[in-house]
């Protein structure tokens, strides 16, 4: 199973937020958009998603920035990568013109059953495991900020 660009650049900005330091200045949307290479506008449709979610908090203003929050630093990434993909079924059976074997179709099954099997695989690792080490520091040194 492949996960969308969206999910997989919104895991990428999750687990870049999991590694700010106490002490450091919260990143700004653009500046996970940096990180993660993705253009300013589909790092802030991430970002929102991530925040209805409620695994991000965003404060406007001086001082303010992104912050992963306790649901999002323990949420496990198979609940968060459900909510991000959503329902959709792995074959578009029901199309126009929809296919003239769904009536009889195991295929169907089989995929829906082996979609469930990779979300299950992905329920026990958290947010925090995705960013232990050797990971963590990796994604700390893509945005080292010089002292100011």
């Amino acid at each position: 199973m492949r996960l969308t660009k969206f999910t997989d650049l919104a895991l990428r900005s999750v687990m870049r937020l999991a590694v700010v330091r106490d002490g450091d200045d919260p990143l700004t949307t653009r500046e996970v958009a940096e990180v993660v290479g993705v253009p300013y506008t589909h790092a802030a449709k991430a970002i929102t998603r991530l925040r209805h979610l409620g695994v991000v908090e965003a404060r406007r203003g001086r001082g303010g920035g992104l912050t992963l929050t306790g649901l999002g630093r323990h949420a496990s990434v198979g609940w968060l990568v459900r909510e991000l993909e959503g329902d959709g079924e792995v074959v578009a059976c029901e199309d126009d013109p929809p296919c003239p074997l769904r009536g009889a179709c195991r295929l169907r099954g089989a995929l829906r059953n082996a979609q469930e099997a990779f979300y299950t695989a992905l329920d026990p690792l958290t947010v925090a495991d995705l960013v232990a080490s050797p990971t963590g520091p990796v994604l700390i040194g893509l945005t080292e900020r010089p002292p100011g």
